[in-house]
């Protein structure tokens, strides 16, 4: 008799996606362009991808991407569950590096990573996007943020200490003195900026 091979579900799932995906939606629906390429950069799980793309108005498609391999099979299964063909399959992408496998992209998305990363991913990611984004396109960070050096809320506080022990690399960055001054040096301009549930913030910048 023929015994069925246990598979294992590749699928990882981030509790948080469910709680901001649904505002974040609403900040990216008057940002995003409706047609072209969306580069998304550390999926993570591949939830918001999997959320998000079927309910983006146009043609728009989505490219997922995480510098960790061993995510892709993941991402790549909660886009088939959401049934958009829209998602293309995911790629490895370490925003240090000088090549992406993405050339060219309409806009860029990137939540939840410059606080768990060395300070360099922040700058590689700024660099990659500049490079890879035409005139006017939005690069579109989410995540919590520091505001003129301070923390602003104690729970952040207390998670940059957290992150701070994990790894000294990580952190909370500052989006006044940190990100925006590295940003305007890679040729992007603030648009606009979002309040978002648990004191985090959308921060939309347009290239130059």
């Amino acid at each position: 008799m023929a015994t069925e091979t246990p598979t294992t579900d590749p699928r990882r799932h981030a509790p948080a996606t469910l709680r901001n995906r649904a505002p974040i939606l609403a900040v990216l629906r008057p940002v995003l362009p409706q047609t072209g390429l969306l580069l998304e950069v550390a999926s993570g799980s591949g939830e918001h991808a999997a959320y998000m793309a079927p309910l983006l108005p146009g043609t728009l498609e989505w490219q997922p991407t995480e510098a960790d391999a061993a995510a892709l099979p993941g991402i790549d299964a909660h886009a088939r569950d959401a049934g958009s063909g829209r998602i293309r399959p995911a790629l490895v992408l370490d925003v240090t590096r000088a090549e992406w496998p993405v050339g060219r992209a309409d806009a860029v998305l990137c939540c939840n990573m410059i606080h768990i990363a060395p300070w360099r991913a922040t700058e590689g990611l700024l660099a990659g996007a500049a490079r890879i984004l035409g005139t006017g396109a939005p690069l579109i960070l989410y995540g919590p943020f520091r505001r003129a050096g301070a923390h602003t809320a104690p729970s952040n506080e207390a998670f940059d200490r957290s992150l701070r022990t994990q790894d000294p690399r990580w952190g909370v960055r500052c989006l006044d003195t940190e990100v925006l001054p590295a940003a305007r040096r890679m040729g992007f301009q603030l648009d606009d900026l979002a309040a978002m549930p648990a004191n985090n913030l959308t921060v939309v910048l347009r290239r130059g």
